[in-house]
């Protein structure tokens, strides 16, 4: 069962609109990095379902945030079936995000009342996971369709709440335009976990970027 609600998890992505995603092999690397981003002030992070044994690493995850996070919501990306959907929700997942739109997994999440946040880059994409009940759905890759396209699309779409995922950067430029072009919240990945960071094991450089980044907001 998650941890948070839906209506607990959207707070948390209203008030700190920033949302890593990261994925290591190791788990103990894994979990600096969940505890840099934590006390950078990151309250919902994303482990990307990209490598063999994913579930028993997002076990331990949640395992970890039970005892020490009591405020992080985490929740598994890089999912593309209902069974992995399912698996990943019996492990405690806050939400499911997909890098496309599947109907499968949006039925499990919505039985399971579990966010579901499909990736889409079209309008009629996103229009199509809102009504598969999708409250926020992410906009990928954003460095490929641009701060442009989304003010484009919130014209027309004005209640369109867009997480903004690929190629995001953590510097107040990039994050303030995507912020003023209609960005609900910003996904973070290897901008953020740069390989001088991952090389280095530097997660006080992770803790400050985090940091740092929030005081763009």
């Amino acid at each position: 069962m998650a941890k948070f609600t839906k209506s607990e998890l959207y707070k948390k992505i209203a008030e700190r609109p920033l949302v890593p995603l990261f994925y290591h092999a190791d788990c103990d690397f894994c979990l600096q990095v969940l505890q840099a981003c934590y006390d950078g002030g990151i309250r919902v992070f994303e482990l990307t379902n990209r490598g063999v044994g994913a579930d028993i690493l997002f076990a331990k995850l949640i395992d970890y945030r039970n005892k020490n996070m009591p405020e992080m919501a985490i929740g598994i990306g890089t999912i593309f079936t209902a069974d992995q959907a399912k698996q990943f929700i019996d492990l405690e997942a806050d939400f499911v995000i997909q890098p496309i739109i599947d109907e499968g997994v949006a039925k499990v999440c919505n039985d399971h009342n579990i966010a579901w946040t499909p990736g889409a880059m079209t309008f009629t994409e996103i229009y199509k996971a809102q009504q598969l009940g999708s409250d926020i759905v992410k906009l990928f890759p954003g460095n490929i369709v641009g701060p442009d396209f989304l003010k484009a699309m919130k014209g027309p779409m004005p209640n369109s709440k867009i997480l903004v995922t690929g190629g995001v950067e953590p510097n107040e430029q990039n994050i303030k335009t995507w912020l003023a072009s209609g960005a609900h919240a910003l996904g973070l990945g290897s901008q953020l976990f740069t390989k001088e960071a991952m090389n280095n094991k530097d997660f006080q450089l992770i803790e400050d970027t985090v940091k740092r980044c929030f005081t763009y907001i």
